[in-house]
Parts: C-alpha cells; structure tokens; sequence
C-alpha cells in the first residue's frame, strides 16, 4: 500500500478526486435543497436533476470513451475540469440576473464535460500504475467515493443552509480549479507519434469496439445486467427524499443521514471486498451485490420505521461495493487494453440510459403509484439483471483478454 501511494499519479488522482467530490456534493446538494424550497417539493422538478446529471453520460459517454484512447488524458482532465469551473460561474451569473431555473444547466454542463474526464483518468491510471497495483489502486478510489457518500450530503447541506447557493456554487467551481491545478503540475503527457489514418476512422473505431462487445460473451451478458440494474436504480434514484418525508415523516434534511449510513457501509463493504476480493470469483461478488441491493430496495419501500429504513440503506452500502468492484475487474479481465475505453463507453449509457428512462418517468410515476409499489418494481429489475450474471458462474472459464 505505501508503494502505492509513493506513486505521484496515484496521489495527484486522488486529489483531484478529492477536489472534484467535494465540488459535485457542494452543488448537488444546493441544488437539490434549492428547487425543492423553489417548487415545494415538486417530484417532476426534483426529478430533472437527476435527468440533467445522467442523461449526458447516455448520449457522450460512447464518443467520449473512444477519444480517451486517442486524446493525451492529462490535457484533457484538466481542460475537463476548468470548463466545469468556468460553466458553474456563467450559471451563476445567469442565475443572479436572470432565472432560477438555470441551476439545472449548471449540472448538465459538468456532467457532459466529466464524460470526456473519467476515460482519461483510467487511461492516466493504467498507463502510469503498475498492473499488480491496478486492483489496490482502483480500490482507493473507490473509498474515496464511499468516504463522501458520509461527508458529502452533511457538506453540501451545511454549505447551503449555512451560506446559500449563491456561495455553494462558488465553492464548486474553486474546487474544480482545484482539481485541475493538481493534475496541471503532473508531467506533460508523452507525445504519440501523430497517425496516419483518416480522420473519418474514428467512425471506424467506435463500429469496432460494438463488434467486439458483440462478440463477447461475458461483457454481452454484463450489459444486459447494467441496463437491468439501471432500469431499477431509475425509478428511486429521484425518490429517496419522498421515502424521507412521507414514508418516514421527517424533514427533507434527513436525507443526507440516510445517505450518510449507507457511506459508511460502502467503506466498511469496501474493506471487505478488498479482503476477499483474490478468493472471490468477480462474478460472485456481482450477483451478492445485485441480491443484496433488491433486498435493501424492497425492505426501504416497505418501511415507516426509521431504524429499519437505516438498516436497508446500511445493507445496500455494504453490498454496493461488490457491485463496483465485481463490474470493473469483469471489464478489465475480460477486455483487451486497446478496447477499454470504448467498452466503458459502450457498457455505461446502457445502465445510464436505462436508468435515465425510468428516471424521467419516476417523478410522474409517483402520481399514480405509491412509493412502496415502485420500491418493490426495482428491487425486481435489479434481480433481473442478476439472472444475467449467474449463468457466467456455472459456465466454464472464458479465456482473459490479452494484455495490451
């Protein structure tokens, strides 16, 4: 682990990463608290913000994943990130002399522009980390996720109810100049040798790496498990405030307590994958994570008891990080180097996508449907992306991918 963290990509990485957590709960949460005091709680409203977060990851992610293999990943997240800053200041202006309804822009650009900066991070992470690191280095990363999953919504609440969104949106764009000053003081990118190929190949490039997934089994049967998932994930991700205030009677602010605890079990289910990671098939860890999450989602429909709803979100942390790194080990494993990025870029919007659909569905949903009918319906597509995975455990070994 220390030889790890000696490595100065690894550190600057997770800075940034540290920089930019910050930055997206800082807005999420100002925004998220902000329309529902503008709407009073309108679920159409609340669920566009997640809309505006997820559909760009649907409609670039597949383009932005095949430039990560062509673009010099330094230069790039570190445009990303100063572009992200400079969208969140002009939506603030915008905001201040125009209409509220702007704020929504302001996490719509980012998330177009995080499409082109999340393929160049793993492609700056495979190039400069050892492989026998990748899995340890992922791992950190992903802690760093969870570790805000706690921090984040107490951060973003206390920012907005403290200081408003005026100075909440401040402080996102600092922290993303931040993030892109860390990775500006990284060594430049080394330069490739240019190509002689047409412009038109990466048209190309894109068609081949849907003829690659087409032909592999496991990452053809993986996508079919993230469009379940993603259908399922849709139809609460827009949600978990009503489960607060109707179903558990509390005020809208309670929300970061349950996200709160479910941070804390992804860092706790983070140490134990990580234990347990070398004896545990990744497909194994995939379907514990999917069945333990349509429990958690079917127990927190069900609820009005406080404790038990907390006890659903604890689980569904703990369980969460099987998913993570059950997913991204399959990728790697499965995938050869030159194909990494357009099979992130392939398999991703279809769990964005599925889980755009349903979300843009959720908010008019909740007019005709209770909340525990829609809880019950996703923990039911997530067990049908979980029939998907089994079959791989009792097929025999798919030969891995050659390392690029």
């Amino acid at each position: 682990m220390s030889e790890l963290f000696r490595n100065r990509y690894v550190r600057a990485i997770l800075l940034s990463g540290l920089f930019l957590q910050i930055g997206i709960w800082v807005r999420n949460f100002a925004i998220l608290l902000f329309v529902m005091e503008q709407t009073n709680g309108d679920a159409f409203a609340v669920s566009m913000i997640s809309v505006a977060e997820y559909a760009p990851i649907f409609l670039f992610s597949f383009l932005a994943g095949t430039f990560a293999d062509r673009w010099r990943p330094k230069r790039t997240m570190v445009w990303c990130e100063i572009l992200s800053a400079v969208s969140v200041l002009l939506v603030l202006l915008t905001f201040v002399f125009g209409t509220w309804k702007a704020v929504f822009f302001a996490t719509l650009i980012s998330a177009i522009l995080s499409q082109f900066s999340q393929p160049s991070g793993m492609k700056l992470f495979k190039l400069h980390v050892p492989a026998e690191q990748l899995q340890t280095g992922m791992s950190a990363y992903q802690t760093l996720f969870a570790l805000f999953m706690v921090l984040g919504p107490i951060l973003g609440t206390f920012v907005f109810q403290a200081l408003g969104l005026e100075i909440a949106m401040v402080i996102t764009a600092v922290a993303f100049l931040c993030a892109a000053a860390v990775l500006y003081l990284l060594p430049p990118d080394p330069v490739e040798e240019k190509s002689t190929e047409k412009k038109t190949v990466i048209l190309e490039e894109m068609a081949s790496g849907l003829r690659y997934v087409k032909s592999n089994r496991v990452l053809t049967l993986l996508g079919f498990c993230f469009a379940g998932a993603g259908l399922g994930l849709g139809l609460v991700q827009p949600l978990g405030i009503f489960l607060v205030t109707e179903r558990l009677g509390l005020p809208k602010e309670s929300l970061q307590w349950l996200l709160m605890v479910q941070g804390i079990g992804m860092i706790t289910g983070g140490a134990l994958a990580m234990a347990f990671a070398k004896s545990v098939a990744p497909q194994k860890l995939l379907v514990i994570g999917m069945l333990g999450n349509a429990i958690a989602l079917s127990v927190s429909g069900i609820s009005t008891m406080q404790w038990l709803t907390l006890s659903a979100n604890l689980l569904s942390g703990l369980l969460l990080p099987c998913i993570q790194i059950g997913i991204n080990t399959i990728i790697m494993k499965y995938t050869e180097g030159a194909f990494i990025g357009r099979v992130n870029g392939i398999l991703t919007p279809l769990f964005t996508g599925s889980m755009v659909l349903t979300m843009s569905a959720a908010g008019k949903m909740k007019e005709y449907f209770s909340l525990l009918t829609i809880y019950q319906t996703s923990a039911i597509l997530f067990l049908i992306g979980m029939m998907f995975i089994v079959p791989l455990i009792r097929s025999a070994k798919v030969p891995i991918a050659q390392k690029n």
